[in-house]
């Protein structure tokens, strides 16, 4: 059986009626080319099939037009959502995205950060500032631009967008107590550096407030769910019954400590309030409706593109800037206690 011959960006040119250099200009920077050339190079692609050779423009241009994006999982909505920024910013920059996970090992990332340095990236973005050694060295080293995502920190590999998980946890207790509640709880789980920060963010306050800072704290390291806020609950009850409110480190395990508090009628929020973080549709739609800590994880996705995009066109942003995107404390009816 005879192969289909292979289409060129000649043949294009030629059935475009343009020369290869005004094709290869249409594919690269499509505006410096006139709309009426780039309609027919349109149509000659689609009725040709062409398809561009990326190892020859990676070769070109010394680089690909792909964006490697680096994140924990798929299945936590948190990076559902960034994703989905991601793509809304891409939107007409003829930039793509390969994506990995790196299920929350640090080796996992070091050989994800090797093989996609290796495909000569338009950009990297990667989640978090806590890279081990050798993954912060590789990525110090990449000659594209990197974006690191989720928070902000006092040294960015080289760009950075996020917010402080530690400010969000604390304003999350700080709202707490401002309620009248006096025994607060923390729920955690999967515990990466992220959750580990909104703990500090929740002791520091209740350490402020000249509370006992250590306990009650709940935590496991297993993925979260709304089941597993079932069962944190329970265990933080079974050994601090007087907990009044619980500080969750996401909405899954906030919606689980509702589920669990209406399963022992244990009224919310007279008797126990509820708190989460990211503030996730569920939480408006919850009864009663709970309160969280939003973190805007579309813009976060968005400006990540944005800064790429802005380094590939050579208007900055300078190596060590960051984008604090904060965060914003949004009281429901879960915290929402009627004080004596």
């Amino acid at each position: 059986m005879n192969k289909t011959p292979k289409i060129t960006l000649s043949d294009v040119a030629v059935a475009a009626d343009v020369s290869p250099i005004t094709v290869s200009r249409a594919l690269r920077n499509p505006d410096k080319v006139s709309v009426e050339a780039r309609a027919r190079i349109d149509r000659a692609i689609h009725e040709l099939g062409y398809v561009p050779n990326p190892a020859a423009r990676a070769l070109a241009l010394g680089r690909t037009d792909i964006v490697g994006v680096i994140i924990p999982s798929v299945s936590n909505n948190v990076f559902a959502d960034v994703m989905r920024g991601i793509d809304e910013g891409l939107q007409g920059s003829g930039l793509g995205v390969q994506l990995g996970t790196t299920r929350y090992s640090p080796t996992t990332e070091e050989d994800l950060i090797r093989v996609f340095l290796s495909q000569r990236p338009a950009g990297l973005i990667v989640a978090g500032h806590d890279q081990s050694p050798v993954a912060r060295r590789l990525l110090e080293g990449a000659e594209c631009p990197v974006v690191q995502i989720m928070e902000v920190g006092p040294a960015p590999i080289d760009l950075a967008v996020g917010l402080s998980h530690f400010e969000g946890a604390r304003a999350g207790a700080a709202h707490l107590l401002a309620q009248g509640y006096r025994a607060p709880a923390f729920l955690g789980a999967q515990m990466d550096p992220r959750s580990q920060r909104r703990l500090a963010g929740f002791r520091a306050c209740l350490a402020e407030a000249g509370l006992n800072a250590e306990d009650p704290v709940v935590t496991t390291p297993e993925p979260s769910s709304v089941s597993l806020g079932c069962r944190l609950l329970a265990d933080l009850l079974a050994r601090w019954p007087m907990t009044d409110a619980v500080l969750c480190n996401n909405d899954d395990l906030a919606l689980g400590v509702l589920f669990e508090a209406r399963r022992r009628n244990i009224r919310v929020p007279e008797q126990l309030g509820i708190c989460g973080f990211n503030d996730h549709e569920m939480m408006s739609a919850a009864e009663p409706p709970l309160s969280s800590v939003a973190t805007d994880r579309l813009s976060m996705g968005r400006q990540a593109i944005g800064l790429i995009r802005s380094r590939l066109a050579g208007a900055g942003p300078e190596r060590g800037s960051s984008v604090d995107l904060g965060f914003r404390l949004v009281p429901r009816a879960s915290t929402a206690r009627r004080r004596s």
